[in-house]
């Protein structure tokens, strides 16, 4: 049974995003991957203050400040997106949500055989 993951905002998600890309950083240096204009550091502070309360970040002590780093991986979070998505606005049906991309991102078979093949390839692994 997969646990569940509480949802983000949109500011807690994309903070969350540079954070897996870092891999672990202070406050100061998400702030450095932001586009501008950059936020307060006392916004990003409190972002990753809530993250920590919802069990997504902790941190170690380094010198006099903190280093966060994620406690859930980014493909667990968006496997549950993306579940939320399916059982949401496609009655719980891949195959709907599927074919809703596919008619909306105007997608041909050469696009959906090399989908599947890479597919295939991952459950070979």
């Amino acid at each position: 049974m997969t646990k569940k993951i509480k949802q983000l905002t949109k500011a807690e998600e994309e903070v969350m995003q540079l954070l897996w890309q870092l891999e672990e950083g202070n406050v100061a240096s998400i702030i450095e991957k932001m586009s501008e204009p950059k936020p307060a550091y006392n916004t990003i502070s409190t972002i990753i203050r809530i993250l920590e309360n919802k069990k997504f970040v902790s941190h170690r002590k380094q010198g006099k400040g903190y280093i966060y780093f994620p406690l859930v991986k980014k493909e667990e979070y968006s496997n549950q997106s993306l579940n939320k998505l399916m059982d949401n606005y496609f009655n719980g049906s891949f195959r709907n949500m599927v074919s809703f991309f596919v008619k909306k991102n105007d997608m041909d078979v050469k696009d959906l055989e090399t989908i599947l093949k890479e597919i295939n390839k991952e459950e070979e692994k």
